[in-house]
């Protein structure tokens, strides 16, 4: 029970602070409280993170407590420190550059595209929550568990990391959700990011995880059905 009351703590501490950091960076660099897509942005996206830690917290306690490991800090390979921390100055640019363009009225986004942004947001969200159901062993770092099995039905079965794909879906729709078609060009730095953490990523599983070789053979496309 003590185990648990503290993994409640962090996990609700750890959104606390993710949820303040974001808010001070999105409406100090918009410069106005006076921000509706910033507001309902906010709203929606910590909406889902607090759901989706609720769930795991209900549903798979250990899963939640791997996720709370994140960041370049977390990760153990060296390579990963950088593509991890190159993937949060990105992420971060994101956010303060979808805002300044609100400052500055660089682009007019119509509610309709915003409100489009927010469904991809919430499709992107949706698959991560998807993959975490299936897939116990998907950790926020790069790293092979004792017990870690590979796992190749549901979306693993169309592609080999339908994390970082619903996550590049999430991203596309973060900056017209805030309103702005500058933040787009965080969307190529980002893909490159993901890109370069997965296939840093492949490299491990296929040394160490029993069968993920086999399972590479069988699931051609690794980002985008079909195509790579």
């Amino acid at each position: 029970m003590e185990n648990q009351k503290d993994l409640g703590r962090r996990a609700a501490e750890a959104t606390v602070k993710f949820v303040v950091v974001l808010a001070v960076m999105i409406f100090v660099a918009a410069g106005s409280l006076s921000y509706w897509q910033g507001w309902l942005f906010l709203v929606h996206f910590c909406g889902w993170i607090v759901a989706t830690t609720a769930y795991f917290f209900q549903y798979d306690r250990a899963l939640l407590e791997q996720r709370l490991h994140v960041g370049p800090g977390a990760e153990r390979q060296p390579a990963q420190k950088r593509i991890q921390l190159f993937n949060g100055v990105v992420l971060i640019g994101l956010f303060l550059g979808s805002a300044l363009d609100h400052r500055f009225g660089w682009s007019a986004v119509p509610p309709l595209i915003v409100m489009f942004g927010n469904v991809l947001v919430a499709a992107g969200f949706y698959g991560c929550f998807l993959v975490l159901r299936q897939n116990r062993f998907a950790s926020a770092t790069v790293e092979i568990r004792a017990d870690q099995r590979v796992v190749s039905s549901g979306l693993y079965g169309i592609v080999r990391h339908p994390m970082y794909a619903a996550a590049l879906v999430l991203f596309v729709g973060m900056p017209l959700s805030l309103g702005s078609y500058w933040g787009l060009l965080a969307i190529p730095p980002a893909f490159g990011g993901l890109v370069a953490r997965l296939l840093d990523e492949e490299k491990h599983l296929t040394r160490d995880l029993p069968g993920y070789a086999e399972y590479r053979r069988k699931v051609r496309s690794r980002l985008l059905p079909g195509l790579w």
